[in-house]
C-alpha cells in the first residue's frame, strides 16, 4: 500500500539546495495507463510496477527486471518516456521528501511524501515551501504526464 501526498514546487522558494542531498536518475514509461503498468530504471536498478487506481491511498507493486527486460518492453511503451531526477530530502517526524525535478517537462518540479498510515497522512501540514497540493489531482500523475505533449 502506497500513502502518499503530492505537491508543486517552486525551486526558487527552496529554503534549501537540493544538490546538498542524495540524487537518483529516474526514467520510467508506461505499457498501460488503465490500470498502470510502469517499467523504470532507477540508476542501474529496474523495475516493472503496477498500481491500482486511487490518489493518496493505492496499492502498488513492483517486481525486479533484468536490464536487457527492461529495455526490451521499453519498445512498447506508449507515450513519452519521462526522466527526472529524484532528491531525497529528510523532513520532520521521520518523513522524507522526494523531490522530482522532470528534465522533459521543466519547469515542472513535484514533491511526494509517503506516509505510515492515512490519518498521518490527512493531518499533516506542509511546510510554505511546498506550494500547491495535487494529491487528488489525476493532471500530475507520472502516467498522465506521459501522455502530454
Amino acid at each position: 500500500m502506497e500513502i502518499e501526498r503530492k505537491f508543486l514546487v517552486d525551486l526558487s522558494d527552496l529554503p534549501f539546495d537540493p544538490k546538498d542531498y542524495p540524487a537518483r536518475k529516474i526514467e520510467q514509461a508506461y505499457l498501460c495507463t488503465a490500470p498502470v503498468v510502469r517499467i523504470r530504471r532507477d540508476n542501474d536498478d529496474f523495475f516493472l510496477t503496477y498500481k491500482s487506481k486511487g490518489m493518496m491511498v493505492r496499492e502498488e507493486y513492483n517486481l525486479p527486471l533484468t536490464k536487457e527486460s527492461y529495455y526490451h518492453l521499453l519498445l512498447k511503451a506508449d507515450g513519452r518516456i519521462i526522466t527526472k531526477t529524484r532528491y531525497v530530502i529528510p523532513i520532520e517526524n521521520g518523513l522524507f521528501v522526494e523531490l522530482d525535478i522532470f528534465e522533459d517537462l521543466a519547469p515542472l518540479v513535484l514533491a511526494e511524501i509517503e506516509f505510515p498510515d492515512e490519518a498521518f497522512a490527512k493531518a499533516y501540514q506542509a511546510p510554505s515551501w511546498l506550494k500547491e497540493d495535487v494529491t487528488y489531482s489525476s493532471e500530475y500523475h507520472n502516467s498522465t504526464l506521459s501522455k502530454k505533449d
